[in-house]
């Protein structure tokens, strides 16, 4: 199969490739619920020294940085209580912590959270964290613009591969909030 976006030499529907994906994330497509169907989710293999946005751009099509975003963990603190949610923004934008992600979590004070944290309860690797397969009772913030796009590159849960994912499916996770303003132009 050819890849919706980018220039990747494997490509495949991501339920023909669970086995390439972490626990959570094979779960989350083998149980996928969304008007999307699961099909449309793709999988691309990609080296994981070319892991970082300016190389991994460099050789897999500049136009993918466009169409990629992040998948960040964040922590949101009231009290002695403590919120965790995830955040995707496109890869051209920064997420609004201490504005539209504080405010959203009802909590005192936000930040993001660490790696311990962030691939611990997640049980993904850090710099590959997805939306697609995380714990069922966090909230996910999405903003408008990734939701917008035909398909989106994020994380797979691995350093290696990544999903293809269609921007409406974002909005269709479990406890999706499309969420204006939460990306700031970076």
């Amino acid at each position: 199969m050819r890849a919706p976006i980018g220039h990747f030499d494997h490509a495949f529907p991501a339920p023909d490739r669970l086995d390439e994906l972490v626990g959570p994330v094979a779960d989350a497509v083998r149980g996928w619920r969304g008007d999307t169907p699961a099909e449309r989710i793709v999988y691309v293999d990609t080296n994981p020294e070319w892991a970082d946005t300016a190389v991994f751009v460099e050789h897999y099509g500049k136009e993918l940085l466009d169409t990629s975003a992040n998948c960040v963990v964040v922590a949101g603190r009231r009290g002695s209580g403590t919120t965790l949610a995830a955040c995707v923004v496109p890869s051209t934008a920064r997420v609004d912590v201490n504005g539209a992600v504080r405010r959203q979590l009802g909590a005192r004070k936000a930040s993001f959270a660490s790696m311990d944290v962030a691939t611990g309860e997640t049980g993904m690797e850090y710099g590959g964290i997805t939306p697609v397969g995380l714990p069922g009772d966090w909230p996910v913030l999405v903003d408008p613009a990734v939701v917008r796009l035909p398909y989106v590159l994020v994380g797979s849960g691995r350093r290696r591969g990544k999903l293809l994912v269609p921007g409406g499916a974002f909005a269709e996770l479990p406890n999706a909030v499309v969420l204006e303003g939460l990306g700031v132009a970076g």
